[in-house]
């Protein structure tokens, strides 16, 4: 009897050892919920972290839009002052244009690289596009006008100096 009684006792301390084991692991295994725990955090974190990124990606993307239509309306400007100076005098007013028609190839360009960097963020620059190129095709048009408006001119003046004659 009193064997048995060591037996069980024995068995009580194993056991005994055996919960004190099982506590360490279930403390280790809590201390490993909690680091993926904080993983996690630190994912959704990053997650939010991409996201504002993405924004602020968009926020530039049209701040630089917004530059380049200003741009186009600056050399637009640039153009119609130009046409203020074929009236006043045609060599400054042909010497306007090819500023004019370089600031608008420049235009053109910022435009190009804007849309390639934007990768298509905003779907509404296509109107834009096709705007700026009725737009061009416009100047493009105004400028065979004054062409034809120059060679009027030189014909006047070719029927003056034959009248002088």
């Amino acid at each position: 009897m009193a064997i048995y009684g060591i037996l069980k006792a024995v068995n009580g301390i194993i056991n005994a050892i055996k919960g004190m084991i099982n506590a360490i692991n279930g403390i280790f295994n809590a201390k490993k919920g909690i680091i993926n725990s904080s993983n996690a955090i630190y994912s959704i974190a990053k997650a939010i972290n991409a996201i504002f990124e993405e924004i602020y990606g968009i926020v530039k993307a049209t701040n630089d839009i917004n530059n380049s239509i200003h741009e186009a309306v600056n050399s637009l400007k640039t153009f119609i002052n130009g046409i203020i100076n074929v009236i006043c005098g045609l060599n400054n007013a042909i010497n306007g244009l090819k500023n004019c028609m370089n600031g608008l190839n420049n235009t053109i360009n910022g435009i190009k690289n804007t849309i390639y960097g934007i990768n298509n963020a905003i779907c509404g620059i296509n109107k834009s596009i096709f705007g700026i190129k009725n737009s061009i095709y416009c100047i493009n048009n105004f400028l065979h006008f004054i062409d034809n408006a120059i060679y009027g001119i030189n014909n006047s003046l070719y029927c003056i100096d034959n009248a002088l004659y």
